[in-house]
């Protein structure tokens, strides 16, 4: 591809090539949204690898696309730092399960596990004197796509590690699980338990 027709890196997340697709097979753009507070932070591009360019800025990282941070979050464990190529295949070849098993746009079903897997609530400690009270506040809408892909990629993490499970086969599942809300699925089950503390100190 030469180089006039790499996307922007730096382009807001609504300028993408709607006429681009991941993988070389999957559209995107047709996607839709359904949580109006994270949309501008979930990014689909056809790019999967942008090496690092969003690195320099605090909140550049929602310009990346929504794919390359879900594989940049598979990679944080010990087991899997750095491996970005054998974790792309892995969420390549999990995207294909899951068009098997739904008949959907897998990129499509990945946007809404992470909408549904987003806290709305979570709680902080104020300390008054000597005292650490627990106190319920709203999400930022950038920390709650944050939340949600560590949720979805933690579920991964402990359904895949040490278990007869394939690693994409567990990616798949949580993506399906989530997307369908499935309050047996990893993510929606962390999800549940963090607003219900939150509930519980308002």
């Amino acid at each position: 591809m030469a180089a006039e027709d790499q996307p922007d890196p730096d382009a807001p997340a609504g300028d993408a090539d709607v006429s681009a697709q991941l993988f070389g097979k999957w559209d995107i753009g047709e996607i839709e949204y359904g949580d109006p507070s994270t949309e501008r932070y979930i990014n689909a591009t056809p790019v999967a690898h942008t090496a690092g360019r969003h690195a320099s800025k605090q909140f550049q990282k929602s310009q990346i696309s929504i794919v390359e941070r879900f594989i940049n979050r598979l990679m944080q464990t010990e087991e899997n730092t750095g491996k970005k190529q054998q974790t792309l295949n892995l969420v390549r070849e999990a995207f294909d399960i899951i068009h098997e098993r739904t008949e959907e746009n897998p990129v499509q079903v990945l946007v809404s596990a992470v909408e549904n897997a987003a806290p709305r609530e979570e709680t902080v400690r104020l300390k008054y004197g000597g005292i650490s009270v627990p106190k319920a506040v709203d999400v930022a809408p950038q920390r709650r796509v944050d939340q949600s892909l560590k949720f979805i990629a933690d579920g991964v993490q402990s359904n895949s590690f040490k278990t007869p499970t394939p690693a994409e086969e567990a990616i798949a599942s949580q993506l399906i699980g989530a997307a369908d809300y499935d309050v047996q699925t990893y993510a929606i089950s962390q999800k549940e338990e963090k607003e219900r503390v939150a509930a519980a100190a308002r």
